[in-house]
């Protein structure tokens, strides 16, 4: 068994969990509202434009023996340049308030889920950050895709307003892909137990992040709008 074939079978129960979550579920059954998703994004902008700076620490704090990993790290950083700037855009195509966006706090379990990276990144083993790749990645491949149809259809939004969540579904695709070969190339047991154990830790955080967002409320049927 590869490495990554090892991860995604030791995290599967997590990775259950995060997708169990209600407003997950909610949304596959079609159960959406514009409020919901305006915070989805707004949680998602607090923790995507960490990923470049996390990216670049993670470079910065691995060992020598891996420094063959600097060239696949720099390719992400140019590949998730702007993504933050994407979600702003797709919260002003559905009338949100961008400003406000900007000068908010990030949820509870954002905040905790970031701060989670950097501690992994400077007081345990930086490679654990890949875990949070995986996580993050993985979620978007299954699912983006998916909610961005079940989202955008009842409530009528425009194209304009699923850059985020389309473009990595597509994205990530590749990146899996690539992720897969570079997992496989890391053979030390302890990395590899390191890296397992923060993305069940992100799946975890992850999920607390879905059940942080405010279900929607659906109107009964035969009631007015």
């Amino acid at each position: 068994m590869s490495f990554h074939e090892r991860l995604l079978r030791d995290t599967q129960q997590a990775r259950a969990g995060l997708l169990g979550a209600p407003i997950i579920q909610g949304c596959l059954r079609g159960e959406v509202s514009l409020p919901s998703y305006l915070a989805f994004l707004q949680q998602a902008w607090h923790h995507v434009r960490h990923t470049v700076p996390l990216l670049k620490a993670c470079k910065a704090a691995l060992p020598a023996r891996h420094a063959w990993l600097n060239d696949p790290l720099d390719e992400y950083v140019e590949e998730e340049q702007g993504h933050d700037e994407w979600i702003l855009d797709d919260i002003r195509a559905c009338g949100g308030d961008v400003d406000a966006v900007r000068r908010s706090r990030p949820g509870a379990a954002v905040e905790v889920m970031v701060a989670y990276a950097y501690d992994t990144i400077a007081r345990g083993n930086p490679l654990g950050f890949f875990g949070m790749v995986h996580v993050l990645e993985g979620t978007s491949v299954s699912l983006a895709l998916l909610a961005a149809d079940n989202i955008q259809k009842p409530l009528a939004l425009p194209d304009a307003a699923f850059s985020y969540l389309r473009s990595h579904g597509t994205l990530d695709r590749e990146h899996t892909a690539h992720f897969a070969v570079l997992m496989d190339a890391i053979a030390d047991p302890q990395d590899q137990d390191d890296i397992v154990h923060a993305a069940r830790m992100f799946y975890r955080l992850y999920g607390d992040v879905f059940r942080e967002l405010p279900m929607p409320v659906m109107q009964p049927a035969g009631a007015l709008a």
